[in-house]
């Protein structure tokens, strides 16, 4: 049991627009860290610029409100610099995705051992409206009055490509679900990316509402855990199989099709191509993929530099500044 509770981690009064689903993660997020264990004083927050990147003024952590794009450099370099810190990386669609793009690729790529948290929104909050990285093609805003003319990222499509590791994803108002995958991507060793789909009431309400409430997600949405039959519905009455190199939806008891039929979820398959199926689902034809999409163990950039930085120490004559300064030419001048 943790000697932590949720009251250890909170600090602060939030200043977010009554409704917005920072609110809904804040609190997950502060039982999720209680639920860990690990003490306040060994756990950082970073997070850009923008609304969710608020978030670390409201944590009794270590944490640093940074620039604009820039949070999982700065994560990075805090993870490397103390390893035994648990660093949690908070930015928003436009933070993550637009200006600091390059970083979330490289982040995935190096598999630096942070938990980067992707509050998506598909909005520009802050700025007031515009449309961001992950806004549909069509999308009006205050940047867009006519629609975007542009395909967005998929956040599950990005981090694979960059060869991502760990992918989940959950929906704010979903506490037990946020719950459990914020754990999932602790216990992770390497980059653990959490996509958490939220609305912003007041420039994008109801981009997710087909399963922003419990009811949406037992009809619209597919809890994934692995090692377990991919069944959906408000009485697992769906299920999902392969045809072809494509998913399609079943009915259990059709055609003379069984929970038997239907696919396991193997989130440690090392080959992506089936969990990338997942997370690309979308409705009205497919349900959306939450919980743990992709879990597999690789190296850390963390533990190979530190690995690298001993074995080289363990090789070189000196250990010190001193040492280096006697290991070439002396000379002394009288």
């Amino acid at each position: 049991m943790s000697e932590y509770t949720a009251k250890d981690f909170k600090k602060g009064q939030p200043r977010w627009c009554p409704g917005c689903g920072d609110h809904f993660f804040l609190a997950s997020l502060h039982k999720a860290m209680a639920e860990i264990g690990v003490a306040p004083w060994d756990t950082a927050v970073i997070s850009g610029i923008g609304c969710s990147s608020r978030l670390p003024h409201y944590m009794n952590t270590y944490g640093m409100n940074t620039i604009h794009g820039r949070a999982a450099a700065i994560a990075t370099g805090c993870k490397v610099a103390n390893p035994k810190l648990t660093v949690w990386q908070v930015s928003g669609d436009g933070d993550g995705l637009a200006i600091g793009g390059n970083h979330f690729i490289h982040a995935n790529r190096r598999n630096i051992d942070i938990n980067m948290i992707l509050l998506n929104n598909r909005i520009y909050g802050l700025t007031k409206g515009q449309y961001s990285p992950t806004s549909p093609r069509g999308f009006v805003s205050k940047s867009s009055p006519y629609g975007t003319v542009e395909d967005p990222f998929n956040p599950a499509e990005l981090c694979f490509g960059a060869r991502g590791h760990f992918f989940a994803r959950a929906v704010a108002t979903d506490a037990p679900g946020t719950i459990d995958i914020l754990k999932a991507a602790y216990n992770h060793k390497g980059t653990a990316v959490c996509e958490i789909l939220q609305n912003c009431v007041i420039f994008n309400d109801g981009t997710h509402n087909s399963v922003y409430n419990k009811e949406g997600r037992a009809k619209n949405a597919i809890y994934l855990e692995h090692g377990k039959p991919m069944l959906f519905g408000e009485n697992k009455e769906f299920g999902l199989m392969q045809e072809g190199f494509g998913l399609k939806v079943v009915k259990l008891g059709e055609n003379g099709i069984t929970e038997k039929d239907i696919l396991i979820h193997d989130a440690h398959c090392p080959d992506n191509t089936l969990q990338l199926k997942l997370a690309l689902m979308e409705g009205p034809d497919f349900p959306i993929a939450l919980g743990v999409i992709r879990d597999v163990d690789a190296p850390t950039y963390n533990d190979a530099v530190e690995a690298q930085i001993e074995e080289v120490k363990s090789k070189k004559k000196y250990h010190n500044f001193e040492e280096l300064l006697m290991t070439n030419d002396i000379w002394e001048v009288k």
